[in-house]
């Protein structure tokens, strides 16, 4: 009996309607377009409106994957959310989205690894998939992190943006769908990218608020650097683990942090151009949801053609980082 893969057969992706431009930042903190773009690649991001919620993200991105992957809500088996900027601390925020797109027969549950998210979920869908566990998993990467980010602070307020994509993974015979995934951590790496509050660490309070607790916080440098590594040495094991070399990668999907990250993987990597797909000065970083946005919009443009390889590399606070190599 052949393996069964979990293949992709939608995608779908949304973005909130607001544009902030890095013209609108000059009037809001002491920085530039200028500067802003030549260190970041960004453009512009996508701010949620103030009636949105990540479900709400989540879910518009959900039903058009279920659409383009002609599969009805109460024929999913399991929703898994990547996101840190949930509705509520609890329930698990891809509960609510189960509700909202009617998935009436869907476990579900989030995944909280940050920029890594969505590549972590992807390699838990895999596996319930692979089992036999699971027919049909819905894996959302979802993200409101202007909320969370401390608009005070020019060094990290640019950076962020908000948005959502998703796809719909199928169990299948044959050698499509995903080959290997490949994820890594070090928590003794934390406190260089985090949210203080509020947690059982820090509990809520006037002072922590006070404080500027609820706000993410990042030693840029040093991230920088890991980020960096982590992709390439982990884009490099996927690749190693099944026999091929990155010419042979049709379209790298990373997670979209800024554009000197990117441009420092692709090179050790020795990508060619058009072998990375970059959206990042239009959409900024979008954490969780950054790969699948990417995945999307690049499947839309009839980008990625049957039988081609595909890798995602992400990197994110923890630290957590990680790869999923599939044939499309």
């Amino acid at each position: 009996m052949a393996q069964i893969k979990a293949r992709i057969i939608g995608t779908g992706s949304y973005l909130p309607e607001r544009i902030l431009t890095n013209f609108d930042l000059e009037k809001m903190v002491d920085t530039s377009h200028d500067w802003i773009s030549a260190r970041t690649g960004i453009d512009e991001r996508r701010i949620a409106a103030d009636h949105e919620q990540t479900s709400d993200l989540a879910a518009a991105a959900s039903r058009r994957a279920m659409e383009m992957a002609g599969v009805a809500p109460d024929q999913i088996d399991m929703v898994i959310l990547a996101t840190v900027t949930g509705d509520f601390p609890w329930p698990s925020t891809a509960c609510l989205v189960q509700d909202k797109i009617g998935a009436s027969n869907a476990s579900a549950w989030d995944v909280s690894a940050a920029c890594s998210g969505f590549v972590y979920a992807m390699a838990s869908a895999s596996k319930f998939i692979e089992t036999g566990s699971c027919k049909r998993v819905l894996v959302i990467g979802a993200e409101i992190f202007s909320r969370i980010v401390d608009w005070e602070d020019r060094n990290t307020c640019i950076l962020f943006g908000d948005g959502a994509g998703a796809v719909v993974l199928e169990g299948q015979e044959g050698e499509h769908g995903i080959l290997s995934t490949h994820l890594h951590s070090d928590g003794s790496q934390w406190e260089l990218l985090y949210q203080p509050g509020f947690g059982s660490r820090y509990p809520a309070s006037v002072a922590g608020i006070e404080a500027r607790l609820p706000f993410l916080k990042m030693a840029g440098n040093e991230v920088f650097k890991m980020a960096v590594r982590s992709m390439y040495d982990v884009a490099v094991e996927a690749l190693q683990a099944n026999n091929i070399q990155a010419s042979e990668i049709a379209m790298l999907f990373p997670h979209q942090a800024n554009k000197r990250i990117l441009d420092a993987v692709s090179k050790r990597l020795k990508l060619e151009d058009g072998q990375m797909y970059v959206n990042v000065d239009k959409c900024g970083n979008t954490s969780g949801a950054s790969i699948p946005l990417a995945l999307d919009e690049a499947n839309r443009k009839g980008l990625l053609n049957r039988g081609d390889l595909v890798l995602l590399d992400a990197f994110g606070g923890g630290f957590t980082w990680g790869s999923c190599l599939l044939r499309w």
